[in-house]
């Protein structure tokens, strides 16, 4: 691996704040026995909110994150393979589904469960003995968080395959800001009502999913991601990384993602015209208390229209420096003028 895909590694591991763990066998190594005997225990029937923590290996986020960005607009889906240890979800690799993607939502047919089965089994046979323990798939450009559909299918694995989990990944905005954007989930047994957990952390929703986001945010709850590496999946983690690399240099999020920063745009122009007459009413009509309520969404809007202007911000940036290395000027220069031809002697 050369110098400059060595540095791209790190800073990546380090924007996904990617951990090493010096304790390899108490990841890595699986006991079916500590597995039956969880199963048989089932404590995620008692505490609905059992579960609050994923590991995720370096190898599987790099994987997701390339599956994801292989489906541009489409969404793709996958499956995760590895353990759980305690109240932690162990990732440890994972591998993607042949699933029917369109711009909102993934197909699984019978193609894709028998594929799955295969491939669980021919893991198994070269002593590969992780299961199945959840799935992922991508939201091109809408954020980290379940739909209706997804909470559906979610909570079926969940009815029949516990322990499993939900991951969703963003690969428009992974490209944007450099940091793979990913989250983690769990819904509630149906009828289940969780508690007030106050203000999650506040994402960027497009005015078109807001409903949906909305409807069946209180269905589901997120868990703490976390990365880590190991000397095990070290060369694994390279063989990847060059072609990752190869495929980051030669893209421009400026270029690429031009459609997705013109949407954000046009969300954003939609949203204004929304709060603009609600804040008129609230100035003529409605108490000081509501007040809070319309400047909070002001406060959002704020917040997106900062967040494109520094991803875009970072695109620029990044132009800029591939242009200092490869061509020796910053983008945009014009080239020196050529000498003036030396005069003929007579």
């Amino acid at each position: 691996m050369g110098e400059s895909s060595k540095a791209a590694l790190q800073r990546w591991e380090l924007e996904n704040n990617v951990q090493p763990v010096e304790d390899v066998d108490a990841l890595f190594k699986y006991s079916a026995a500590e597995t039956q005997a969880v199963q048989q225990q089932k404590p995620w029937s008692k505490d609905p909110h059992f579960f609050k923590h994923v590991r995720i290996s370096a190898l599987a986020l790099l994987k997701m994150a390339m599956h994801a960005r292989s489906g541009g607009q489409l969404e793709v889906m996958g499956m995760l393979q590895g353990k759980t240890v305690q109240d932690t979800f162990v990732i440890i690799d994972c591998f993607a589904l042949p699933v029917e993607g369109t711009e909102t939502r993934v197909n699984a047919q019978a193609e894709a469960n028998e594929y799955m089965v295969d491939f669980i089994d021919a893991n198994k046979s070269v002593h590969r003995l992780e299961n199945a323990v959840g799935w992922y798939h991508s939201h091109p450009g809408y954020g980290c968080w379940l739909s209706g559909i997804d909470c559906n299918t979610q909570m079926t694995n969940q009815q029949y395959t516990e322990p499993f989990l939900a991951i969703v990944v963003d690969p428009v905005r992974t490209m944007a800001s450099g940091k793979v954007e990913i989250g983690a989930f769990r819904t509630y047994p149906e009828g289940y009502r969780p508690p007030d957990e106050g203000p999650s952390e506040y994402q960027t929703i497009p005015l078109s999913k807001i409903e949906d986001f909305g409807v069946h945010a209180k269905q589901y709850y997120s868990l703490d991601v976390s990365f880590f590496k190991s000397s095990l999946d070290a060369h694994m983690l390279d063989l990847l990384w060059n072609k990752y690399w190869v495929n980051t240099l030669s893209a421009s999020p400026l270029i690429s993602n031009r459609d997705f920063a013109a949407g954000q745009i046009s969300d954003i122009a939609e949203k204004l015209e929304q709060a603009q007459p609600e804040l008129g009413r609230m100035a003529t009509r409605m108490p000081a208390p509501e007040k809070k309520k319309d400047e909070g969404m002001l406060s959002k809007i704020c917040r997106d229209t900062s967040k494109m202007a520094t991803e875009q911000m970072k695109g620029l940036s990044s132009q800029v420096i591939k242009s200092l290395l490869f061509n020796g000027r910053p983008a945009g220069a014009c080239a020196p003028a050529p000498p003036p031809p030396a005069a003929m002697e007579l």
